[in-house]
């Protein structure tokens, strides 16, 4: 899959889809990617019947792999549901899309609230007494995210970017890559 900025997309947004996040939502949006869930081999059986035909020329599925940080950076993309795994984590706070947190195992539940409840860079979607999650849930946290009246939409994205800002700041890595070897060092003295 080739996309680069000048690739352009005919809506106002796309969602980018990852993981576990397999919905059946949001009819009108495009998707650019998505992973089958558990149970299934590849996207295309997990796709519910005419999906293909019903988003035509307004998006792409694609089962393999991608270049996530790539997609993330090109404007069409407003939204990335996805499982906060380090990687995800990390590329969606460099990124300028909006984020819902659908985590499923261990760290990626530590990282979602971290994200969600710390940082509040993002929303994790509402599940039930189960675990489970509705597509109505699913559409919920997306649209929080994504209106630019609501003002958890209004919160998230402001931090997202103060977030982002710090992440991509000159020195930011190697300075606390510095700091921590000195610290290292002092207590090897």
């Amino acid at each position: 899959m080739k996309l680069n900025s000048s690739s352009t997309a005919s809506t106002d947004f796309v969602i980018l889809v990852a993981k576990r996040s397999f919905p059946k939502l949001l009819p009108p949006q495009p998707y650019s990617s998505l992973k089958p869930p558990a149970g299934v081999a590849t996207v295309e059986e997990a796709l519910p019947k005419g999906f293909k035909e019903r988003i035509g020329g307004r998006g792409v599925v694609y089962g393999g792999w991608v270049q996530q940080p790539q997609i993330l950076g090109h404007s069409s993309i407003g939204c990335f549901v996805n499982h906060c795994g380090v990687g995800s984590m990390l590329e969606s706070l460099l990124s300028n899309a909006q984020i819902v947190l659908v985590p499923h195992l261990c760290d990626q539940i530590l990282n979602t609230r971290l994200m969600a409840e710390e940082l509040k860079v993002a929303v994790e979607i509402t599940r039930d007494e189960n675990g489970w999650f509705s597509k109505e849930s699913l559409c919920e946290s997306i649209c929080s995210v994504m209106d630019k009246d609501n003002e958890m939409g209004k919160l998230v994205k402001k931090n997202h970017l103060k977030w982002k800002k710090t992440l991509t700041s000159q020195g930011f890595i190697t300075d606390n890559i510095d700091r921590f070897e000195k610290q290292l060092h002092e207590l090897s003295i």
